[in-house]
Formats: C-alpha cells, structure tokens, sequence
C-alpha cells in the first residue's frame, strides 16, 4: 500500500503533537509545521497527498497558506482547522481553496473520516468524461476551468466552480442539499448551516444577473436543479 503522506501545520504545539501522533498510529507520514511560513516552505519541498492547516498561524495564516498551495497544486485536498465557525469564516476558508472545514474542539476520528473521504476522492478519481460541459448557452471547460455564457468570460472561485461542475453534470436533475455536501464539500449536510444555500446564490448572480434565462431553480422541500427554461 502507497505510504500516505500528511502536511500537518498548526502552531498549538499541544493539538499538533495529538494529531500527529494519531495519525502516525493509522501509519500515516506525518511532518508538521508549528508556522505558516515553514509550512510553505515544507509543501514546497515534499510532495504530500493531504495538507491540514489552522487559521490562525503565526508568520503566514490558513488563508494565504491555503491560496498558496492552491496556486501551486489545484489538486491536493486541503482541510482547514479553526475555531472560527460563522458562515462567513467558512466561506472564507473554501474561496481560499479548501476542501472541508472543521471547527475545534473536534473528535480526532471525525478527522479522520474527512481524511479517508478526501483521498478516496483523488487518489481513486477518474479522469472527468468531458472536457466541455454545456448548459442552454453555458458552456465550461474543465481543463482550463475557464467558464462562459453567451460567449462572455465568468469569473468562479474553486469552489463555484466544483459547484457548477456538479450541477452541469447533473443537468435536468434535482440535487439535495446532502447530495450537495458530500459531493462538492465531501461533509454530511448540517442543517443548522446554509453555506450550500449561500453558493448557490452567489452562482445564481454570476450566471444569471447580465444574462437570459434562468438555469438553477429551486425545488421547494427538495433542493435545487439546473435545466433549461
């Protein structure tokens, strides 16, 4: 079996030493960084298949880490650890690039779980079917991830865009807010949050307020479809 290899950066040398020690028990390969700075630089020169970063870093935090390594590997998950927990964090943690979100105190073998959920998803990821995808006058690229309507270029953050993604590779069928989480967030849906809804609507006004016709619709009790008028 592949030797798995962690990025662990969080200066709470206490959480960091925890962590690192559980994983290493699971036979994970762990290095940790106790700084944001020296996590870069450590992401720079290893090769890693998983980057678990807090927020608030002393010398570079989450944030500009999380952009930094996305600048540089679009590809690798990346979980984000913090206290934070408004929706408001939360979305800026995903713009930034992550790909979950975990708010302290949290069980380490829920930790876990969101692990083996990320690397599942990319180390057994198949190669997407269709490099264009096309809605009515929608069209998006997913090797370039440049996205278009009408011929006008749109700007999407990672996130947007692994949202669109979804819901153009499921055209003409209804989407719940679970199917949602766990395909484009990889975390079972919690109903006290409404960062899907949050989403959606900011690709509703991206794709639909200088445009034509209206592609997401609600579903009422159900969750969202895109589909032509």
């Amino acid at each position: 079996m592949e030797e798995i290899k962690v990025l662990l950066i969080e200066d709470e040398k206490k959480i960091a030493d925890s962590i690192s020690k559980g994983l290493r028990e699971l036979d994970y390969h762990v290095e940790t960084a106790y700084d944001g700075k020296i996590g870069m630089r450590l992401f720079e020169n290893g090769s890693f298949n998983i980057v678990i970063s807090d927020i608030n870093l002393p010398g570079m935090n989450g944030y500009d880490l999380c952009k930094n390594i996305r600048s540089r590997n679009q590809h690798v998950p990346i979980i984000m650890l913090t206290a934070l927990n408004s929706t408001n964090d939360k979305i800026e943690g995903f713009d930034a690039g992550a790909d979950d979100y975990m708010v302290k105190p949290f069980e380490f073998k829920e930790l876990v779980v969101r692990i083996r959920a990320l690397l599942k998803r990319t180390m057994n990821q198949q190669l997407p079917t269709g490099n264009v995808l096309k809605v009515a006058d929608l069209e998006l690229n997913v090797d370039s991830m440049e996205v278009t309507r009408a011929g006008e270029p749109i700007s999407l953050t990672a996130k947007e865009f692994q949202l669109l993604e979804y819901f153009m590779r499921n055209r003409n069928r209804v989407l719940s807010r679970a199917d949602i989480a766990e395909k484009v967030w990889d975390f079972d849906f919690d109903t006290k949050t409404n960062v899907i809804d949050v989403y959606v609507n900011f690709l509703r006004k991206k794709l639909e307020k200088d445009f034509d016709g209206r592609l997401i619709h609600t579903q009422v009790g159900m969750g969202y479809i895109m589909k032509e008028k």
